[in-house]
């Protein structure tokens, strides 16, 4: 009787092409071969990044430059546009309007935040906001406008001119659709890539994987407009206008990322967390819109499809789809080059595979 028989203990076989036993120096070379390396490094400078992104978004939010209209006398209403464009760290962007249909007008068109109106015949002046805007940016109004107020003895009475629907009383509904829609576009691309391969093996099988993310946005957009109205009550009487936006977001967060998986192999997926998770959610103007951001996702923010959908999705709900337009322009134009370069890069990759 042999001796793996009386003690029941069976070696387990090598693996093909390595020998039955391997040194402590061998497997540590192969526990952190120079690919794996890579990748665990790239992994932890995604998350310092993910950390550095939001936190240095979202720590301090400050007032820059909010845009205010000012309806006064005219005898006092360039000195008052002065005062308010001299305070300290020019958290205002003020000018004079005519009367208050012309500052109702332009909140209702969203180019302001708030518009005062000064009465001088009394103690206390009137604020108008958009709370549609989302609430962060009319409370940084109100806050800085009442400690002008304060310093000249007056108050101040605030009236909500575009208020938030009742199911979106922060007006964040709009981002958390835009994260929602974006997520499922990566999704896609990234678990296509793990069953079929970063780069598909054919050039035609590269544009059967373009193609499946038509149906798989409509779907995902249906669903998403479904739930955030008739389901939750948190966008209501738009089901159109979140469908639409939703599908879009879809679409250019799938063909962005197929480009990259393309171009960059696993590492693709790596550059659409960071364009997509790490710069695009926090600088989206969702916790806290542009003028309350610091200055680099302030800037960049409305040219990412994180920050476009926001816009939309807000500018449908609030304001009448005004300045909706720019902000599609922005996400199909994500998805046009998402699609042309998954094209050309597998086109050239198949040509040299075949060459």
């Amino acid at each position: 009787m042999s001796t793996s028989s009386t003690t029941g203990r069976h070696e387990a076989p090598a693996e093909p092409g390595r020998p039955a036993t391997e040194t402590f120096a061998e497997e540590l070379r192969d526990a952190f071969a120079p690919r794996t390396l890579l990748l665990v490094v790239g992994v932890a400078l995604l998350c310092l990044g993910f950390v550095l992104s939001y936190v240095g978004a979202f720590h301090a939010p400050t007032p820059h430059r909010i845009p205010v209209a000012l309806v006064a006398p005219a005898q006092v209403s360039g000195q008052l546009v002065d005062g308010l464009n001299g305070i300290d760290g020019e958290p205002l962007r003020a000018r004079a309007v005519e009367d208050e249909a012309a500052a109702r007008r332009l909140l209702e068109r969203d180019e302001i935040s708030g518009a005062l109106l000064v009465d001088p015949a009394a103690t206390e002046d009137t604020l108008l906001v958009a709370s549609g805007q989302g609430a962060a940016i009319s409370t940084a109004v109100q806050r800085v406008l009442t400690a002008v107020e304060d310093e000249q003895g007056r108050t101040l009475a605030v009236s909500d001119a575009v208020p938030h629907q009742s199911g979106d009383p922060q007006g964040s509904s709009a981002f958390y659709v835009a994260v929602g829609a974006v997520l499922a576009g990566y999704l896609l691309a990234a678990v296509l890539g793990m069953a079929k391969g970063a780069r598909p093996a054919t050039f035609r099988r590269t544009l059967w994987r373009l193609a499946a993310t038509v149906p798989y946005a409509l779907a995902v957009g249906l669903g998403i407009a479904i739930i955030t109205g008739p389901v939750l009550g948190a966008i209501t009487g738009h089901v159109g206008a979140v469908f639409a936006v939703a599908t879009l977001l879809v679409l250019s967060a799938a063909t962005v990322t197929m480009s990259f998986q393309v171009l960059f192999g696993i590492f693709g997926i790596a550059a659409t967390i960071l364009v997509f998770v790490v710069v695009g959610n926090p600088s989206a103007g969702g916790a806290y819109p542009y003028p309350l951001l610091p200055g680099f996702w302030r800037e960049i923010g409305p040219w990412l499809p994180n920050g476009a959908g926001v816009d939309a999705l807000r500018s449908a709900v609030y304001f009448g789809g005004t300045g909706m337009a720019p902000a599609l322009w922005v996400i199909v134009g994500w998805i046009a080059a998402g699609t042309v370069l998954t094209v050309l890069a597998a086109r050239v990759i198949s040509r040299r595979a075949t060459a």
